[in-house]
């Protein structure tokens, strides 16, 4: 992702046998990732007496933004909805000034951003570092096994004919594609810099494509204007045009798990509870789902798309 208000696009990211077991332990639990997290808060709420759930400026994030505040009036705990509120530059500080109180994020763009020196990549490196680079008074509670990060994709005939199934295998074959993607990808660190210094891939030409993975994008890659293409892996575009999505082997992104970024005194046990439930239900298909439900055909509201979900996760009746 480049937007910065997307996954960062993407500072940039699947969830280890050692995440598994910690997700397990504390989903439930709901306890921050930082160690002067308060847990035992009382109160649960801000000023306004109620909750406030923000989002950053595109869909997924406010779908999450509505699946959280369904989860806590599910709980008991009152919430409201402020979405659509900027990038991450914007509601980082909405958090830190009390504007809102808790916000979806994803865990390695918003380590790029507290730390743009990070070497962390993998699920475990990114969890374990976030805490040591918290802003005073904020803090994360338990990330999701939901995933959302860059990723270079090719259709399936691409695929069959070059035998690509990682970025390892595109590196073989690299200086005979063009790839797509947006402009800042020429210099981000995770863009061809990151693809040439992990992979030795050099692609035979860049096309810039500025809709961050769009549609735009998806066409050019289904007209093979270009041969592969920096899309999102929470794309419906995946799905439904089955495009194959390269596995990185060595890391190029970090992980990205959405992971609920508070202002810890604003929420209490059961809030924190609440959301916790939420990190251990949700899936990176069931973000995948939720997107098509949103910004597919039926262009379904984001609390429409959120309130199915917890229903069917017996979240709410």
């Amino acid at each position: 992702m480049t937007h910065n208000s997307r996954p960062a696009r993407r500072v940039v990211l699947g969830a280890a046998a050692g995440l598994s077991v910690l997700l397990a332990a504390t989903a439930c639990s709901g306890s921050p990732l930082t160690a002067n997290s308060s847990t035992g808060a009382t109160g649960g709420t801000g000023s306004s007496g109620s909750v406030v759930v923000g989002s950053a400026n595109f869909p997924e994030s406010a779908t999450i933004a509505e699946i959280y505040a369904g989860a806590l009036n599910a709980a008991g705990v009152n919430a409201t909805t402020k979405l659509n509120i900027g990038a991450r530059e914007v509601y980082v500080k909405a958090v830190e000034d009390g504007s809102i109180d808790v916000v979806p994020d994803y865990t390695g763009n918003l380590l790029g951003y507290l730390d743009p020196k990070t070497t962390a990549t993998t699920p475990e490196e990114v969890v374990a570092a976030l805490p040591k680079v918290m802003p005073s008074g904020l803090s994360v509670l338990d990330p999701a096994k939901a995933e959302d990060k860059d990723a270079m994709v090719v259709t399936a005939e691409t695929a069959a004919k070059y035998h690509l199934k990682s970025l390892d295998d595109l590196a073989k074959v690299c200086s005979q594609l063009t790839l797509g993607a947006p402009p800042e990808f020429q210099t981000r660190p995770y863009g061809l810099p990151g693809l040439k210094a992990k992979y030795n891939c050099v692609p035979a030409k860049f096309t810039p494509i500025s809709d961050g993975g769009g549609p735009l994008t998806v066409k050019a890659l289904l007209n093979n204007d270009v041969q592969v293409a920096d899309i999102f892996t929470t794309s419906p575009a995946i799905p439904e045009n089955k495009l194959v999505v390269l596995s990185d082997p060595k890391n190029n992104w970090l992980a990205q798990q959405v992971v609920p970024l508070i202002k810890t005194d604003r929420l209490n046990d059961a809030a924190k509870m609440a959301l916790g439930q939420i990190s251990g239900l949700l899936t990176t298909e069931d973000l995948i789902a939720l997107n098509t439900e949103v910004s597919g055909p039926k262009k379904m509201d984001p609390k429409d798309a959120a309130a199915a979900w917890l229903k069917d996760k017996g979240i709410t009746k």
